[in-house]
């Protein structure tokens, strides 16, 4: 085992310094008259360099999972099956400046390096949502790494806070993180700002980022919206990354529509594109449906296509296909 300076015990309330935090110089703090105060103060705090943290409402969000195992193999481990409910949010402060910004699961064990932690307690999530947008100024030390700890806060306010930077004079990488967080972490309301956008947005970068987030989304209408842009989106690239987002969620659904693109759409491009989902799908579900493309499809270039693909796949049934070809 490391030696821990810190390590803390496994029960302790939602705003305790993280259960798992070793080699760490800790002092806590309240930040219940302030947020704001209480951080501008440690950011100049010596010695340097030091991290500040502190813990708020998540969003149910796979990505802040921490399978936890100690020292090797032989020693025990933890497979969290469910996502936290909580985040910690680390700023790592150097020169009286933040350089860092890291969000992590409170399942997780975190090496502070030997250094100095300040652990805030009683931090309200609205506070810590305008302080991290407070330092979007800092881009060019910080990337989007501050709103992408604003999309893991469960706080209403996280919305509102990251729509601001989908306006079309914000710089396009950022639009395009945010479209992103929208489809993996913002639910409901994720999707109907996606909806929006595609249909509105002058962007086709954007809407085409849009249309890949959906698939992320647990919101069931986003699987149908995709199924109607790969139908009839007059736009063919729009078409294309539906398809591209279809293969990816699989299911009876999307093998039909990839069928009637394959069959109906007036664009090749999009055909191919088609053709090559099928063999993208979960569980080899497009298989059945690339023979049948080689078999019947009156589209030479299609069938080149398919044949193409099932090479490619190693699935079992097309080696079988691709026997029973050669010995007619």
């Amino acid at each position: 085992m490391k030696p821990a300076i810190c390590l803390l015990a496994a029960v302790l309330p939602l705003a305790a310094q993280p259960k798992l935090l070793i080699n760490a110089q800790v002092d806590t703090r309240s930040a219940s008259a302030g947020l704001e105060g209480q951080f501008r103060a440690l950011l100049t705090a010596q010695p340097q360099p030091a991290w500040i943290g502190y813990s708020v409402p998540s969003v149910r969000n796979h990505n802040l999972g921490c399978d936890y195992v100690r020292d090797g193999f032989n020693q025990p481990g933890v497979v969290h099956l469910e996502p936290p409910d909580h985040a910690v949010i680390l700023f790592r402060v150097e020169a009286s400046a933040v350089d860092r910004i890291r969000t992590v699961s409170p399942d997780c064990e975190i090496d502070a390096g030997n250094v100095p932690f300040h652990w805030l307690a009683d931090v309200q999530p609205s506070q810590s949502i305008a302080l991290l947008i407070s330092l979007m100024p800092q881009r060019e030390r910080l990337g989007e790494s501050p709103l992408g700890a604003v999309a893991m806060h469960s706080d209403p306010s996280a919305d509102q806070a990251l729509e601001r930077f989908l306006g079309t004079e914000q710089p396009q990488s950022v639009r395009l993180r945010v479209v992103s967080w929208m489809g993996s972490a913002r639910g409901r309301h994720g999707f109907d700002v996606l909806k929006k956008l595609i249909s509105s947005d002058p962007d086709e970068k954007v809407r085409e980022r849009d249309i890949t987030s959906l698939s992320s989304s647990r919101e069931p209408e986003a699987f149908d919206l995709m199924i109607s842009i790969a139908r009839g989106d007059p736009n063919p690239r729009m078409r294309e990354q539906a398809i591209g987002a279809l293969s990816r969620k699989g299911g009876p659904q999307a093998v039909s529509t990839l069928s009637k693109v394959i069959e109906s759409d007036t664009d090749n491009q999009v055909k191919r594109r088609a053709v090559t989902a099928l063999n993208q799908m979960p569980d080899g579900e497009g298989i059945p449906l690339l023979i049948q493309v080689v078999k019947s499809s009156q589209n030479a270039e299609v069938r080149k296509q398919a044949m193409s693909t099932l090479g490619q796949s190693r699935d079992p049934r097309a080696v079988m296909f691709f026997e029973e070809v050669l010995k007619k």
